[in-house]
């Protein structure tokens, strides 16, 4: 039987099974399963047996096993969709700072994310069918509503776990903008495309993709959707407006683990990354100033501090308070460093 392990207890690297590599490497090695199987694969070359095995720890192990212990019986978390059951959108309850970030839709997120096994979640898929209602009208939970991040989430969350979400897919293509990327306020009226839903949507399409593959009914459409997606980011360098080149906000060179919904050129990097490694294509010359702000954020010690978070209540700490070394922050822009500076000069 698995060791049972609190969230962010570690244990130490196994031996013999890795090739050399740095300090940062081997504090990363040091850490929960859902980031260490990740560190296998993606820096340390570690073989797939390796990763794997480590990725199967992530259900009984650390943060996937206790987020996985907050699943409520008919298969939601706190009792909502979206908002826990007891959130207040409105009255004198109505004060608590932040999004919440302990419902469903957040806590499969995660879990996806974390690398764990759909199998780990057995009929969540169709508790939540039976049980779950979107707060806005009510809806079904597969079936989406009218939020593009919400539904690019759900699209990603029920491919994983074999809901049908062809319903999502279709929304998705239907709502994509003339300029080629997505708003969540096309509902009051929005015509230009926002970095925030446009990366959460691409992003989701592309975890679709990677689980559902060439044989969804949807896929050259979706895979064009996700690419022009990517262009109107490009378009801005990851970090700009078109329109006057100026900054399109300093949320877009500011890091924090989570990453929840908010966009931030290294969040887009790693997309971009995941991608060009799905398509088998090179880095993209457009993305080379995000890169460099990403390169002037590691530390001496080859590190990334964690940013400032929005607040917003959560199960547990998934991180590091602000001005410590994340190892999330860490991984991630290690990966995406080394992704970029191996395709040589551009």
């Amino acid at each position: 039987m698995p060791r049972a392990r609190l969230p962010g207890s570690r244990l130490p690297p196994e031996r013999g099974s890795l090739r050399r590599m740095d300090d940062v490497d081997a504090w990363l090695l040091d850490s929960d399963p859902a980031i260490r199987w990740q560190v296998e694969r993606d820096l340390v070359g570690a073989p797939a047996e390796v990763w794997q095995a480590t990725r199967g720890r992530v259900a009984t192990e650390g943060l996937g096993a206790a987020l996985l212990a907050h699943q409520d019986p008919d298969g939601q978390w706190a009792g909502g969709a979206y908002f826990p059951g007891d959130f207040a959108f409105d009255g004198p309850e109505a004060s608590e700072p932040g999004q919440p970030y302990t419902a469903t839709t957040w806590s499969l997120n995660s879990l996806r994310e974390w690398g764990v096994d759909a199998a780990a979640l057995g009929d969540t898929a169709a508790r939540l069918a039976a049980n779950s209602r979107w707060e806005y009208d009510d809806l079904p939970y597969w079936a989406g509503e009218v939020d593009c991040c919400i539904n690019a989430f759900t699209l990603a969350n029920g491919a994983w776990l074999g809901a049908d979400v062809d319903g999502i897919a279709q929304w998705l293509l239907d709502h994509q903008l003339d300029d080629g990327g997505w708003n969540c306020d096309w509902v009051d009226g929005a015509t230009v495309s926002s970095f925030h839903s446009t990366l959460n949507v691409i992003d989701g399409l592309l975890h679709h993709e990677v689980l559902t593959g060439e044989r969804h009914p949807l896929a050259s459409l979706l895979r064009a959707a996700r690419h022009r997606g990517a262009e109107y980011l490009l378009d801005r360098r990851l970090l700009f407006r078109k329109s006057d080149g100026s900054s399109v906000g300093p949320w877009a060179t500011a890091f924090a683990y989570p990453f929840r919904w908010r966009y931030s050129s290294l969040r887009a990097l790693d997309h971009l990354r995941a991608a060009a490694l799905l398509d088998g294509t090179t880095p993209d010359g457009r993305a080379a100033e995000a890169i460099e702000v990403v390169r002037a954020a590691r530390g001496a010690d080859g590190r990334w501090v964690q940013g400032e978070r929005p607040p917003g209540r959560q199960w547990f700490e998934l991180d590091v308070p602000a001005g410590e070394p994340s190892r999330w922050l860490t991984l991630v822009g290690t990966r995406v460093l080394r992704w970029w500076d191996g395709d040589g000069a551009r």
